[in-house]
C-alpha cells in the first residue's frame, strides 16, 4: 500500500495559541476541583450589555437575517464603523472600504494576506500579540522582531524600525495600546512612526482593537489620524470584542484603500462569506446605542490596573510598566529567573511560569508566547477578589 500523502507543511509549522492554551489548561485544572486563579483570557469578565443582547433577540424574529447577505458586511453596520472611525481614528472612510470579518483575528489574517508576498520582510514590534507572526507565515511572509523592553515602556523607535529595515520590508505592525503589554504610544511617537512609514512606502497594518481602553487622560492616537498621507498604505483592524465584551460575537472589520480592500473581499468571499447576521445586528447596536456600560467598564479596568501593577511592584524582583491601555499588565520579571523559590530554579519565563502554576494555582502566559523571555503577561479581566487573591498567592510564593 502506498504511504498516504503528508500533511500541508505551512499548517504543520503553525503553532497554536499560547494563550489559549494556557487557559484552556487553567479551565481543565479548574474542573478538576483545583482552586486555580487565571491572568491568560484575553476577554472582559462582564457580561455583553442588555441593549446589544436585544438586538441580536431581535433580529431573530426577522427572518432575513436567516438567508445570505453581502460577504463584506451588511450596509448598515459598515455605515455604523464608518462612523465610529471617524469618531476614535479621525479617518473618514467610504463603507465601500470596510470588511466585516469573524473577529479581528479573521481582519488580521486577511490584512496580511492583502499586502505580503513570499518573502516580503515585516517589521513586528515586540512584544506582540501571539498570532502576527504565524498570521505573517500563513501569508508567506517573514516576520522581523523589533525589541523594545520594559526600560522603553515597550515602545519601539524609528531608529529601532530603521535599523531593522532592508530592501524586503514591505509591511509593519503598529499595535497602540498593546496587547501584550497595555503600552500606548504618545501622539508624538505614532506621528514618527507614521511618517518613517510614509517616507519609505511601506504597508501599515494598524490594530485598534483596544482604542476605546485607555486610562489616565490617554489617547490612543490612530496612526492615519496622526498621519493622514498614510492612509493609503495602511490597513485598520478592529472589533467589537474588547470594548463591548463580545468576544464570543465574532464581529471585527478591516479598513483600508479600495484595492487592498477589494483583494481582501475577493478572498473571504470563498474563505467564509458573510458574517453571522444576528451577531451582525448586535454590533449595530453596540456602536449606536448608549455607551454608559462601556464607560463603567472601562473605570473597573482601570480600578484593577491600578490594583495589579501596585501589588505586582511589590514583588521583590518584579517590574511593572504603568499601562495605559488595554487590560494587561506585562512584568519585568528577569529578577526573579535563576533563583530558587519551593525548591526549583527557573531560568526563563516559560519555567517560571510553570512554577506559579504548580506551587500558587495562578495561571499566567510566559513571555516566550509574545517574544523574549524573562517577561509575564497577566490579563486583569477578572474580577477584583480573584485579582488581588492570585497577585498575593504570587507574593507568597516569591518570598517564601
Amino acid at each position: 500500500m502506498t504511504e498516504r500523502a503528508p500533511l500541508s507543511r505551512k499548517l504543520s509549522a503553525i503553532a497554536e495559541s499560547a494563550t489559549l492554551k494556557v487557559d484552556a489548561k487553567a479551565k481543565a485544572l479548574q474542573a478538576a476541583g483545583r482552586p486555580v486563579i487565571s491572568y491568560a483570557a484575553g476577554e472582559p469578565d462582564f457580561s455583553t450589555p442588555q441593549f446589544i443582547v436585544d438586538a441580536a433577540a431581535e433580529a431573530l424574529q426577522n427572518p432575513a437575517n436567516f438567508r445570505y447577505t453581502p460577504a463584506v458586511g451588511l450596509p448598515v453596520l459598515r455605515e455604523a464603523i464608518a462612523a465610529k472611525t471617524l469618531r476614535d481614528s479621525g479617518l473618514e472612510v467610504d463603507p465601500s472600504q470596510i470588511i466585516v470579518t469573524n473577529g479581528g483575528k479573521q481582519s488580521v489574517y486577511q490584512a496580511f494576506q492583502a499586502v505580503v508576498n513570499p518573502g516580503d520582510e515585516v517589521l513586528l514590534p515586540a512584544p506582540y500579540w501571539t498570532t502576527y507572526p504565524e498570521a505573517i507565515a500563513l501569508a508567506d511572509g517573514v516576520p522581523v522582531e523589533v525589541f523594545a523592553g520594559a526600560d522603553q515602556d515597550y515602545k519601539v523607535t524609528v531608529a529601532q524600525l530603521e535599523a531593522a529595515r532592508t530592501d524586503k520590508t514591505t509591511v509593519l505592525v503598529f499595535v497602540s495600546p498593546s496587547n501584550p503589554t497595555g503600552s500606548v504610544y504618545t501622539p508624538e511617537e505614532t506621528r514618527a512612526i507614521g511618517e518613517w512609514a510614509v517616507e519609505h512606502g511601506i504597508w501599515i497594518i494598524s490594530d485598534e482593537i483596544y482604542q476605546n481602553l485607555v486610562y489616565e487622560g490617554a489617547r490612543a492616537v490612530s496612526i492615519v489620524e496622526a498621519v493622514p498621507e498614510a492612509a493609503n498604505q495602511t490597513i485598520l483592524v478592529n472589533g467589537v470584542a474588547k470594548t463591548y465584551a463580545m468576544t464570543g460575537w465574532r464581529v471585527g472589520w478591516m479598513i483600508g484603500p479600495k484595492d487592498a480592500i477589494k483583494v481582501a473581499a475577493n478572498l473571504q468571499s470563498h474563505l467564509s462569506s458573510n458574517v453571522n447576521n444576528v451577531a451582525q445586528r448586535a454590533a449595530v447596536a453596540a456602536l449606536t446605542g448608549p455607551q454608559d456600560e462601556v464607560k463603567q467598564m472601562r473605570e473597573a479596568f482601570d480600578r484593577r490596573r491600578q490594583l495589579i501593577v501596585s501589588e505586582l511592584n511589590k514583588i521583590d524582583g518584579v517590574h511593572t510598566p504603568n499601562p495605559l491601555g488595554a487590560f494587561y499588565a506585562y512584568p519585568d520579571v528577569t529578577g526573579l529567573l535563576g533563583k530558587t523559590w519551593a525548591g526549583k530554579t527557573p531560568t526563563t519565563s516559560l519555567e517560571l511560569a510553570d512554577l506559579i502554576l504548580e506551587e500558587a494555582e495562578v495561571a499566567v502566559v510566559p513571555g516566550e508566547a509574545f517574544g523574549p523571555s524573562g517577561y509575564l503577561r497577566l490579563s486583569y479581566a477578572l474580577g477584583d477578589d480573584a485579582l488581588l487573591e492570585g497577585i498575593q498567592r504570587m507574593q507568597r510564593l516569591f518570598t517564601a
